[in-house]
């Protein structure tokens, strides 16, 4: 299985990195991955450095979640990766954003993919 199939290992590693070193608390719920101790939603989202096709990666951004993470004032927390070996990976850099300055997404047709429109973000938007 090549490391595109493992993305969703490979975030979960991200995730839980990303919560002892920002200090969230981790919580599987619609919308976001995480709590900062003052109750503040933060969704992780997270991308390789480059895919296996030589492609840079992006971060996908669902409107519906990315809505209510507006209004309830949140987080997210980005993190770009370098996978290496078969379940390792590195973190290159992270960065907290808060919700209301993501740059202007451009929302388009997410397919059934959980029934909402998506936006990519390259990670040069980001950083």
């Amino acid at each position: 299985m090549n490391r595109s199939k493992r993305a969703n290992h490979f975030g979960t590693i991200c995730e839980k990195r990303m919560s002892k070193k920002r200090r969230f608390t981790l919580e599987r719920s619609s919308g976001h991955d995480a709590r900062f101790q003052n109750g503040t939603p933060v969704e992780i989202k997270s991308t390789m450095l480059e895919h296996s096709d030589g492609q840079p990666g992006n971060f996908k951004i669902y409107r519906a979640y990315h809505d209510r993470l507006r209004q309830a004032d949140g987080w997210y927390c980005f993190v770009v990766y370098r996978p290496h070996g078969r379940s390792g990976c590195t973190i290159v850099k992270d960065k907290m954003v808060k919700a209301s300055n993501l740059p202007l997404l451009q929302w388009h047709g997410g397919g059934d993919h959980r029934g909402t429109e998506q936006a990519k973000i390259s990670i040069s938007g980001v950083f």
